[in-house]
């Protein structure tokens, strides 16, 4: 067990803290919160953290702090993956599901099922679906124009390590 992870666990709002001052850094450095999913999510996402590539879109892996088996990240903060995130709102929404919400939107990408979401500052939020574990790619606004190079470089280790199915 990974004891750095359950002292996290104990201190939320360090994690919020950490997860909001990475976000409006102005540096290239990552910070983000750690999810804390129950055991077998957690499982599934340090078998998926050995199945990552050393690159995506061309960004070379750069983890964000607090280090972590449920997080990683390619090119600073460009690209930003967590691992046992809770299912999104969206995802259950009628509205998405009418496609009434043109700020999220379902779509596959080699064989992994993706919801996307753009927020409001031009960056966009990508969680699998159809996945017995939700993981979560986050692309910041610079690297949100082209997003299908990040899906295919990342869609084989979604697809070996976490099993399709319904995340709990």
């Amino acid at each position: 067990m990974n004891i750095f992870r359950h002292r996290l666990l104990g201190l939320p709002a360090l994690a919020l803290l950490i997860s909001v001052a990475g976000c409006s850094s102005a540096d290239d450095s990552a910070g983000v919160a750690v999810p804390s999913p129950d055991a077998d999510t957690t499982e599934l996402c340090q078998n998926l953290d050995k199945d990552l590539p050393a690159k995506v879109d061309g960004a070379g892996r750069t983890d964000p702090e607090p280090r972590s088996a449920l997080t990683a990240g390619w090119g600073g903060s460009a690209i930003i993956l967590r691992c046992g995130v809770a299912r999104p709102p969206k995802m259950v929404d009628p509205k998405v599901a009418e496609g009434g919400d043109r700020n999220a939107v379902a779509g596959g990408v080699n064989g992994v099922d993706w919801l996307m979401e753009k927020r409001e500052d031009g960056s966009y939020r990508f969680t699998t679906a159809n996945r017995r574990a939700y993981v979560e790619v986050s692309l910041a606004k610079a690297r949100a124009g082209d997003s299908s190079g990040v899906l295919v470089d990342l869609a084989p280790a979604i697809k070996k390590a976490i099993p399709e199915g319904i995340a709990d």
